[in-house]
């Protein structure tokens, strides 16, 4: 059994597949009640990993929102946020970026090993930079963070980062949120890539859990005999 975490990948999508719009205004998929349950679930993981794409594109804070649920982790002995993540080929980032100013949290970012000395110049202040391998080696990336005492590691995309899991066999559970509407836009970011993924018609992924919240749906599947209810 590979030594690695626990893998969650969590991603909310428009009914024919979309993650975001093709227009610099972000897309919401979810609803005030999803995002809170999406905030519960980042509260019971040890790290939050990102792509480099979704840092430049959606600047996200990646901290737990939920005053309640901070003071639990820290009556657990855990900090207040999980560590956030975060994996590049070329360190097109910026440090001025929420990722890394917001929060007392370690920052980890993951770097192709040709970027690397650039990326130690231009982050090492605001962030731990560790090799991930050229070209950037997820298996490597979870290992190195089990290493480092991550048990649970909540994979919140973009494409990229998702089917490099899917297809890597390194995922252990997908949360998939579907908003009840089209974008209906080739030039939008698909929740995937093409891939050679695990799940097909011969082998169907095991569907766990079908939940209404609100006006959108989670589906839950099982991707692995490590998978917890």
């Amino acid at each position: 059994m590979l030594d690695r975490p626990y893998v969650l990948l969590s991603c909310g999508m428009s009914i024919d597949g979309y993650v975001d719009s093709p227009s610099d205004e972000r897309l919401l998929l979810s609803n005030a009640a999803d995002f809170d349950r999406v905030d519960e679930v980042r509260a019971g993981c040890d790290a939050i990993l990102v792509g480099a794409g979704t840092v430049r594109v959606d600047n996200p804070r990646l901290l737990i929102r939920d005053e309640t649920r901070r003071a639990a982790r820290i009556a657990r002995g855990l900090p207040p946020d999980p560590v956030k993540v975060t994996v590049t080929g070329t360190c097109g980032l910026d440090p001025a970026a929420r990722f890394f100013t917001l929060g007392d949290a370690d920052k980890l970012v993951y770097c192709a090993t040709p970027a690397l000395p650039s990326a130690e110049e231009k982050l090492g202040k605001v962030a731990t930079v560790v090799d991930a391998g050229d070209p950037v080696d997820l298996t490597r990336v979870i290992t190195d963070l089990a290493g480092r005492g991550v048990n649970r590691l909540m994979v919140e995309g973009g494409g990229t980062i998702h089917t490099g899991f899917l297809t890597g066999g390194l995922a252990d559970e997908l949360q998939l949120v579907v908003a009840p509407f089209f974008v209906g836009d080739s030039r939008a970011p698909r929740f995937v890539g093409d891939g050679c993924f695990p799940w097909g018609p011969e082998r169907r992924a095991d569907l766990t859990e079908v939940r209404q919240i609100g006006d959108v749906v989670l589906l839950r599947y099982a991707l692995s005999e490590r998978y917890r209810d």
